[in-house]
């Protein structure tokens, strides 16, 4: 590795982030996203806590009071909130409600447009850990604690059918143009961190985190049960299996159909389900360990085998989607941005290549890792008018930037990334000590 190359890389990502904060906390990007979203800024706090600077942390909190401020009535959080004049435009056009006025600064607007969006509030509670787990901050922890609770109350009432997963309606994940659905990857594996996270931090307050750790390994076996198709499956398989006859049907398809899969699935559905790799949900699975080490091997090589990391690390979906395969949608040529290796549908992003390289140090595959933030900067330093643009994403197999420039996720889990190879693990999300921040 370059070392002078990713200390300059780091320095830019830094600025970049901070460049990012604003009165409500972070923005996605400095000009395209100029409000504070749930997803983004919770992923951005996973590099705003590495930063050098006193603000990186003061925005993270900024960004916390905005989302608690604006959490529904029913205790979800939103997926972004923006600031605007009362005559701009966009409170025509957002789709959004309006709140109270924040300072002297504009009006708040909740954008309502992805109002079912399932990843919010597990986010939101993720990022809580972390900030607690980086600054040992009870106080700040007592102060969300009601504001967790309910986010993680709404969140349990998307289990529709409570049979301990969660259930989401297609395009309501992180890829939000896309068709996964039902019992996904993503959101569950982020179930189990919520989980897990607030068993830490009921522990911190010193409540009985009992309940929450095992409602996280109830999670994680279902996982397994669910969207795991191999030997490495739970061994009280069958008994899950026929205990939830609405996993019964499709199980027997997959086991027939597919009879092993060296990844997760992405998502099963009633009498669905899909066979293609989600990059970012088999990333998390490994990141904050749903996934054994011999899972993590399987879903690791897959990845190398199968070029996922060329030129860039690393493409969102393999095999893409394409026009007449059953789950492609004509809403995918909306603004042009999902056509196959584009966008969602297996272009490659910054920010995935950082959850990449840290699921390589949590599997402790030090050397590729250290290959791959080689690759990772390389990448985040191309841009279409500069250098050090850390674009949103990349075609996937051009390897040309797309999307906009100074992504907060993407600078972010740069930072993330070089810390995890610096240190030899994964702050905070490590296996090996149990989830703490040394």
């Amino acid at each position: 590795m370059d070392s002078e190359l990713i200390k300059v890389g780091k320095n830019r990502a830094e600025q970049v982030l901070i460049g990012n904060g604003g009165t409500l906390g972070l923005h996605a990007a400095n000009k395209a996203y100029q409000q504070v979203w749930a997803r983004d800024t919770m992923i951005g706090g996973l590099g705003l806590l590495l930063c050098q600077d006193a603000e990186g942390a003061a925005i993270l909190r900024r960004s916390f009071d905005t989302l608690r401020t604006y959490q529904s009535p029913l205790g979800n959080i939103p997926h972004n909130v923006g600031l605007a004049n009362l005559d701009d435009p966009a409170l025509i056009t957002h789709g959004g409600r309006l709140e109270a006025t924040h300072d002297q600064d504009g009006v708040a607007i909740v954008d309502t447009a992805h109002s079912g969006c399932i990843d919010n509030c597990l986010w939101y509670i993720v990022g809580h850990y972390y900030h607690y787990a980086a600054s040992g901050d009870r106080n700040f922890v007592q102060r969300a604690w009601s504001s967790l609770e309910r986010a993680l109350l709404w969140l349990q009432y998307q289990d529709s059918n409570e049979c301990g997963l969660l259930e989401a309606h297609e395009a309501m994940d992180w890829a939000d143009l896309f068709a996964n659905r039902y019992n996904g990857l993503y959101a569950n594996v982020l179930y189990y961190a919520a989980w897990r996270a607030m068993g830490h931090l009921a522990a911190a307050l010193d409540h009985d985190p009992a309940h929450f750790f095992e409602h996280a390994d109830d999670v994680r076996r279902k996982i397994n049960v669910v969207l795991w198709i191999g030997p490495e499956a739970p061994k009280d398989w069958e008994r899950i299996k026929y205990e939830r006859k609405e996993w019964l049907y499709t199980l027997k398809r997959i086991e027939t159909e597919l009879v092993e899969r060296p990844f997760y699935l992405p998502y099963v559905a009633f009498r669905d389900y899909a066979d293609r790799f989600d990059t970012l949900g088999n990333l998390l699975a490994i990141v904050f360990g749903v996934a054994d080490q011999q899972q993590a091997d399987k879903m690791l090589d897959y990845i190398h085998g199968c070029g996922l990391n060329e030129p860039f690390p690393v493409q969102a979906v393999y095999p893409v989607i394409n026009p007449g395969d059953k789950d492609w949608r004509e809403y995918y040529r909306v603004r042009n941005i999902n056509q196959p290796h584009h966008y969602h549908n297996g272009g490659a992003w910054p920010f995935i290549g950082g959850f990449y390289i840290a699921a390589l140090v949590q599997a402790g595959r030090m050397r590729e890792a250290e290959q791959q933030l080689a690759k990772l900067t390389t990448m985040n330093q191309l841009g279409r008018q500069g250098e050090w643009e850390f674009n949103e994403w990349f075609h996937g197999r051009a390897g040309r930037p797309l999307g906009f420039a100074r992504q907060s996720w993407s600078a972010a889990m740069y930072l993330f990334a070089c810390d995890a190879v610096e240190r030899g693990s994964v702050k905070v999300f490590n296996r090996q000590n149990g989830w703490t921040w040394r």
